[in-house]
């Protein structure tokens, strides 16, 4: 909804939590794992161009990407695995942009995207970048959960899919949870790996 004609300029967000975020320098203290999982379950995937009753939603794909993610690399830190989960927790504000338009907007969507990220690693004792080698592991695991819901939700052909997204090796789609869920159910499924991660962090 746009703002009226003559109101002053505002970059921020409003969160049920009562949290107010400033896109343009988010503090760690204005951010929440609830707001978090409230926006990340209403964000649909692949701009909602899947099959099922509900959008798959970007808390879902989340939990996907770190259950591949802990597939992968078994040895994963607690801290890892939560860096993984949280690798697209910035779309609870700006929405998942799909990789066509990301390459038209060009590089002020990856400023703001990267400035809330820091932001949200801050929030939750993260350090404020990930390694080389963890973004690296995040990414390989983003890209199998990417072809498995582009397979079996998106329409795409086999083909297709390992075209752009490279064809999983070692993992089937079946061993994961791709069905679409109404967005509390992915709420609470996305805060519910959140505490089993942060359980781990505290031991």
């Amino acid at each position: 909804m746009a703002d009226r004609t003559g109101a002053p300029p505002r970059a921020w967000q409003r969160m049920l939590s009562g949290r107010r975020l400033d896109l343009l320098d988010p503090s760690p203290l204005d951010i929440e794992i609830s707001d978090i999982a409230h926006g990340l379950a209403r964000v649909a995937r692949w701009n909602g161009q899947t099959g099922g009753d509900h959008a798959f939603s970007v808390a879902q794909h989340s939990i996907l990407v770190e259950e591949i993610f802990c597939e992968l690399v078994q040895d994963a830190s607690p801290d890892a695995r939560l860096a993984c989960l949280l690798h697209d927790a910035p779309e609870y504000v700006i929405g998942d942009m799909i990789s066509p338009f990301k390459a038209v907007v060009g590089g002020g969507y990856k400023a703001v995207e990267d400035r809330l990220q820091r932001a949200i690693h801050l929030r939750f004792s993260l350090p404020a970048q990930r390694t080389e080698k963890l973004t690296r592991d995040i990414k390989r695991a983003d890209q199998m959960a990417a072809y498995f819901e582009a397979t079996v939700l998106a329409g795409f052909s086999a083909a297709e899919a390992t075209r752009f997204f490279g064809r999983p090796r070692g993992i089937s789609a079946d061993r994961f949870d791709l069905a679409s869920r109404p967005a509390k159910s992915a709420q609470a499924a996305f805060l519910k790996s959140f505490a089993r991660i942060e359980k781990l962090r505290a031991e």
